[in-house]
């Protein structure tokens, strides 16, 4: 989201922070669906469903069609919405590190001219 303003890019993550959006946005990457189905497929009322869509449609990460009185749902952009769900679904392990690695990390850096803020030491 080259776009966007620091601000407005945490904006996006608290709205994408929510299970229910991400749940949504899973299924709706599977494909068009209406809001009858993610209703069922989630199990929840429809009207938490459609105030879901409403916050995804205004981040304008999601639109709709209307088929008769149904109103499906697609992804608008879908590149995003799966690189997400790529990097939420990856492992990211904890490597711990010895705090003198850090510190001579953090030296060579200085070296560098690449200064480290907040590091004493």
């Amino acid at each position: 989201m080259k776009g966007l303003n620091l601000r407005e890019k945490a904006a996006m993550l608290r709205l994408l922070g929510h299970p229910t959006r991400l749940l949504i946005l899973e299924e709706l990457a599977r494909g068009a669906k209406c809001v009858t189905d993610i209703r069922d497929l989630l199990n929840i009322p429809q009207p938490n469903v459609s105030q879901h869509l409403a916050v995804l449609r205004q981040a304008r990460l999601v639109d709709f069609y209307e088929d008769g009185q149904l109103r499906c749902y697609y992804l608008l952009r879908p590149a995003f919405v799966t690189a997400l769900l790529e990097f939420l679904g990856a492992e990211y392990p904890v490597t711990p590190r010895e705090r003198e690695d850090v510190r001579q990390e953090g030296r060579l850096r200085d070296q560098g001219g690449g200064r480290v803020l907040g590091c004493g030491g």
